[in-house]
């Protein structure tokens, strides 16, 4: 598996850059990848499906500047930013192995990235809900899916030292929760892990086993991605 450290400025181009590996590798790359990225400035990302007026305080946004996209992946709305770390697996989709469906994928995926972070923390996390993992049942990492024909990609985020505060300023109570939430506010249900994200790398590197730079270079795939879509209000709000 490669591994990819690598942040661009906008959350367009970040958005940009997880779907281009993903269509790279499909399109006969080959290579697994383990990619970073850290966003210098909040934006607010709804899931494929996610209707933005009613996940999104748009006024709010609006009012501080702050852009709205849509993600190629399914799942709930997130507010991002500064304090934290994202990370998106490629992985190859195996008819026999345990990538072989949705919920095989995202049962291995998290109960490896769960023992990691528990090794890391030394303390007790939990997998909660389909893709949520938590300690003392607060949400620290939600993350989300897309699948191909030969890979998946399957990426999330790590909350470090973000401002929960602002989750409950930009994003209305969700229109669908896990059972484990309890309809609890964004600042009361989420928590940060509080731990350097050069910790949280090096251990998500090693129970990946990622290693080595990509040997292809993704830039215009990236700019056309972002020019033709996430960059798009036609794509970006589109429900």
């Amino acid at each position: 598996m490669k591994l990819v450290d690598l942040s661009f400025p906008s959350p367009a181009e970040n958005l940009a850059c997880d779907e281009a590996l993903l269509d790279w590798c499909e399109s006969g790359g080959g290579e697994e990848v383990l990619r970073f990225w850290a966003s210098p400035e909040h934006f607010v990302v709804v899931g494929y499906a996610n209707e933005v007026a009613t996940e999104v305080n748009v006024a709010a946004c609006e009012a501080r500047g702050i852009p709205i996209l849509r993600r190629c992946t399914g799942g709930g709305t997130v507010a991002q930013g500064p304090g934290c770390l994202n990370y998106a697996l490629v992985l190859r989709i195996m008819a026999d192995g345990p990538t072989r469906s949705i919920s095989a994928a995202n049962r291995f995926i998290m109960e490896r990235n769960c023992v990691t972070i528990e090794a890391l923390l030394g303390r007790r996390v939990e997998v909660c809900g389909q893709t949520d993992l938590a300690k003392d049942g607060l949400k620290f990492s939600g993350n989300s899916q897309r699948r191909r024909r030969k890979f998946l990609l399957f990426h999330g985020t790590f909350l470090l030292s973000f401002d929960l505060e602002l989750m409950g300023k930009l994003l209305r109570m969700p229109s669908l929760q896990p059972d484990y939430r309890q309809s609890r506010s964004h600042e009361g249900f989420a928590a940060n892990l509080n731990v350097p994200a050069a910790k949280v790398k090096a251990a998500l590197r090693n129970s990946w086993a990622a290693s080595g730079a990509l040997s292809v270079s993704l830039g215009s795939e990236i700019a056309k991605l972002v020019e033709q879509k996430y960059s798009k209000p036609e794509w970006n709000l589109k429900f």
